[in-house]
């Protein structure tokens, strides 16, 4: 057959494929981005699904608009104005990998030239690329993008946009500092440039909340809110089987997001989005949120733990305050291993799996990085397969 070309430009999931090494029986898994089944508010979503059935019924079954539910778009407004965020222009999508993949068809062009993190998202890279863009990393460190390069990049490359996640990153873990933030917008304004941030981890945080919104933010840069897209999910705080996502964006980019929209998949499950939306008025939200973040907290301090205590100086990295990952890197002290594909190949061996970094960068890829996630192991786990790595170097 003759596949379309721009299917030369991407390739089949790195960790995709790990998944296939994952079925052998007593291993433990840091490999995953999924939030923890044991952890989801199954009780308060049958209520919610039966709720959508006897009080919506005929909307939650039937065709609905490409938009999104009404009553669900209404929740979500809500939602968003407790974070600070004029929700006027939000749309539902199903998840917010949706909403990337809506960027994608409606602001690419093949050569187009898109500014994303080094490292970043992984199906990001490939939902864009896929587009026929031109990637672009900026780099960063444990305070996000480093802002004072990625003005160099814009002024240098005139990309189309930026994309950001800007609080507790996938995979770096980092979390773009206040300053940061206001820098960013800032550029928007000067360079005329589109930010996108995406935001799927913001409310997973331990302890202290991070800053505000970049979108939230944007009230006291003049001239930034129509610079901006802002993407938001439920999948990492109630259920990714849901597939209810969001995107707030100008008025013009969400009419053609629309419009995409309506040839893709006329629009996101009304039943899920009913089922949602009841959900969110039930309010239940806030202690389920309360209790992912003492378990997911729990475990990241666990596994920071462990890494220090197994790995030594083997390994750098920076405890995550939010999120779902551990950033590593390998520093090949005392004649450690430097090279985390190759770690990966002996700790599959010793029964243990993580996601070697390459894959998340779109130019220069270090190969003394690495994923942990540290969300569906409990701490137990947590001890054993960290020490089962450090055998493994």
């Amino acid at each position: 057959m003759q596949f379309a070309s721009r299917l030369d430009n991407v390739e089949t999931s790195a960790i995709r494929e790990l998944f296939k090494l994952l079925g052998k029986p007593g291993i433990i898994s840091f490999a995953g981005g999924f939030p923890d089944s044991a952890m989801f508010d199954v009780e308060g979503l049958k209520d919610a699904s039966q709720k959508a059935l006897t009080e919506e019924a005929g909307g939650a079954l039937q065709y609905g608009a490409t938009e999104g539910y009404e009553p669900l778009r209404n929740q979500l407004s809500s939602f968003m104005k407790t974070k600070g965020v004029d929700p006027s222009g939000l749309i539902v999508t199903t998840g917010s990998q949706q909403a990337l993949d809506l960027l994608g068809k409606t602001m690419i062009s093949p050569g187009d030239k898109v500014i994303v993190e080094g490292p970043t998202f992984l199906a990001t890279i490939q939902c864009f690329r896929l587009y026929g863009a031109q990637l672009i990393s900026a780099p960063i460190d444990a305070n996000g993008v480093k802002t004072d390069e990625l003005e160099k990049l814009i002024a240098e490359h005139k990309p189309k946009f930026v994309y950001l996640i800007p609080t507790f990153g996938n995979p770096s873990g980092a979390m773009l500092s206040l300053e940061r933030r206001k820098k960013v917008l800032e550029l928007a304004v000067k360079y005329q440039t589109l930010i996108v941030e995406d935001d799927p981890y913001g409310d997973l945080y331990f302890g202290e909340a991070p800053p505000p919104s970049i979108m939230s933010l944007s009230k006291d840069v003049p001239g930034s809110r129509e610079l901006l897209a802002h993407c938001g999910s439920l999948s990492k705080v109630l259920s990714p089987g849901l597939r209810i996502g969001w995107m707030i964006a100008p008025p013009e980019l969400l009419a053609k997001a629309t419009m995409c929209k309506q040839f893709s998949d006329a629009h996101t499950s009304t039943f899920a989005q009913a089922t949602a939306a009841q959900y969110l008025k039930s309010g239940r939200m806030p202690g389920t949120l309360a209790h992912v973040r003492e378990v997911y907290g729990q475990r990241a301090q666990a596994m920071g733990a462990a890494l220090t205590r197994e790995l030594g100086d083997a390994v750098s990295f920076t405890q995550p305050n939010g999120g779902l990952f551990f950033w590593a890197r390998l520093t090949g002290a005392n004649g450690k291993l430097a090279d985390a594909n190759e770690l990966a190949k002996r700790a599959i061996e010793k029964l243990v799996a993580f996601v070697p970094g390459a894959p998340f960068f779109a130019e220069k890829p270090d190969v003394a990085t690495l994923r942990l996630s540290f969300a569906t192991a409990d701490i137990e786990k947590i001890e054993e397969g960290v020490k089962r790595l450090g055998q493994a170097l």
